[in-house]
């Protein structure tokens, strides 16, 4: 088993060392050994948990919090031309090295499950990673959210096991080469680097090319985008370029049949269509839970995933199916399952006050807002639903704003917040506008909150007993749930 630090990641410096992504990697770095260091834009208790590692974590980016004996400069696609650090890391001719090109390498020599999709990986990867956990086997994993139980996003285990999160975003997932890939589904998103739904499956047919000889692909059976895949995969035209990029000559370009009979790749679908080779035969809603029967190798078999919406359970359904492709027992796997908890920001309980309910959601595309939405709306029975959103990215809301605003139509009432925009300058005319309109000619009731600070005084002034409030977007919307906590409490009567 292979758990050394490679020569170039010895002493790391990773910049934005608090990110989801970022941070994992350096956690596993610092857990074999390495001397970690790098920087953040603020503190945190993810800055906290690396400096108890061992890690140095400089907030704030300088030329000199980048050492004259760093190995190698991690960086991320968000990470610009001009940071300080990478100016300087160019100066002193210390390489860089990507994001998923770290994480590729911590994957060499185990068997790895890689996670990709457009929605749900998060999940995905950290139900194999608790089910594992429960199992004695003992797997390193490296995930975007942090586990409810763990409480961290990355851990370096003893185990032969890697489970990770491919990030299709800036196609970095086709830098590892797993011995199972999943696939959950495939939408168009990414709109700066993806323009057509013809590049999204391109990108993600070469994320399945790499996996390794012998290999499995885990497939939805039901979602539209992850079936075309299916059919490229399994019929499509072998790649017309090389490995450096140069074209092939028509007439060397070996035939798809002949890629996939030297590759040897196993696909298994698995979903509520009647040709999954994994079959979910019933999702029974049960509260806050769901219990999931599927038919494998023409057997049933029962277990509860302790998350609602039929969507997470499907998510459950593809770890089954991708431990199952590993050698691991369906049914020791499908009760270990059953042990997941829950990733911070996916569907997670923030508490309640004066009878209300804050529940927190990181979902910020249409298909994930329609989907936590239907399962807090199942969850929330006879009660109200109110939903707190702030839109993710200029450019998501310039190419799917309306579909946001038919999402929130599925709420009782919602707060739009102005749009947080990460990475990503402004784009002329694309406002949270965008969404409110679209969500109005929905007949949502919709209001536009500009000032942040003022949303619990809002929600304090439409919420009543019994209701569930929603916190839903991938930026800092998650820090109001307890604010808005704070607030209920405040205004809850004597007794």
């Amino acid at each position: 088993m292979a758990s050394a630090v490679p020569d170039a990641m010895e002493r790391p410096h990773f910049i934005g060392i608090g990110g989801a992504g970022m941070s994992g990697i350096a956690k596993i770095l610092a857990r074999r050994g390495a001397e970690v260091a790098g920087s953040d834009a603020r503190e945190s208790s993810t800055a906290d948990a690396l400096r108890a590692l061992g890690a140095t974590v400089h907030i704030g980016h300088e030329a000199g919090h980048l050492a004259d004996d760093a190995t190698c400069v991690v960086v991320s696609s968000a990470i610009r031309p001009d940071n300080p650090e990478l100016v300087r890391a160019a100066e002193l001719a210390v390489p860089v090295v990507h994001r998923s090109d770290a994480l590729a390498s911590l994957m060499t020599g185990l068997r790895s499950i890689a996670v990709a999709g457009t929605h749900g990986k998060t999940t995905t990867t950290s139900m194999l990673a608790v089910a594992l956990t429960g199992l004695g086997l003992d797997p390193s994993y490296a995930i975007g959210g942090d586990l409810e139980g763990p409480g961290t996003n990355a851990r370096h285990g003893d185990g032969d096991i890697f489970v990770a999160e491919a990030d299709e975003s800036d196609r970095s997932f086709q830098k590892y080469e797993p011995q199972v890939a999943i696939v959950l589904n495939v939408e168009l998103d990414h709109h700066a680097n993806y323009a057509s739904m013809d590049e999204i499956y391109e990108s993600f047919e070469i994320f399945t090319q790499k996996i390794v000889p012998g290999g499995t692909l885990v497939i939805s059976a039901d979602q539209p985008g992850a079936v075309e895949l299916t059919a490229r995969v399994r019929d499509g035209a072998a790649p017309a370029t090389a490995e450096d990029g140069r074209e092939i000559p028509e007439g060397d370009r070996a035939t798809a049949e002949d890629v996939r009979s030297a590759r040897d790749l196993k696909i298994v679908t698995y979903g509520e269509s009647a040709s999954a080779d994994v079959r979910v035969h019933r999702i029974t809603p049960r509260g806050l839970t769901s219990e999931v029967t599927v038919v494998l190798d023409g057997r049933f078999l029962t277990f509860t995933v302790a998350v609602p919406g039929r969507h997470y359970a499907l998510n459950a359904v593809a770890a089954l199916a991708a431990g199952v492709a590993l050698g691991i027992p369906a049914h020791n796997l499908a009760s270990s399952i059953g042990t997941y908890t829950g990733v911070k920001r996916r569907l997670q309980l923030k508490g309640e006050a004066a009878g209300v309910q804050v529940v927190d959601s990181y979902a910020h595309h249409p298909t994930e807002m329609t989907a936590d939405l239907e399962a807090m709306r199942g969850a929330a029975a006879d009660s109200r639903l109110l939903v707190v959103f702030q839109p993710h990215l200029f450019s998501r809301t310039r190419e799917l704003g309306k579909e946001m605003g038919d999402a929130l139509a599925l709420a009782d009432a919602s707060v739009v917040l102005d749009i947080y925009p990460a990475r990503e300058d402004p784009i002329p005319g694309i406002t949270s506008e965008v969404i409110i309109a679209a969500a109005r000619a929905a007949g949502a009731d919709v209001t536009a909150v500009h000032d942040r600070e003022s949303v619990p005084d809002a929600i304090a002034g439409m919420a009543k007993p019994g209701d569930l409030v929603l916190t839903m977007g991938a930026g800092d919307v998650t820090d109001l749930g307890p604010l808005i906590l704070a607030r209920l409490s405040s205004s809850r009567p004597p007794s």
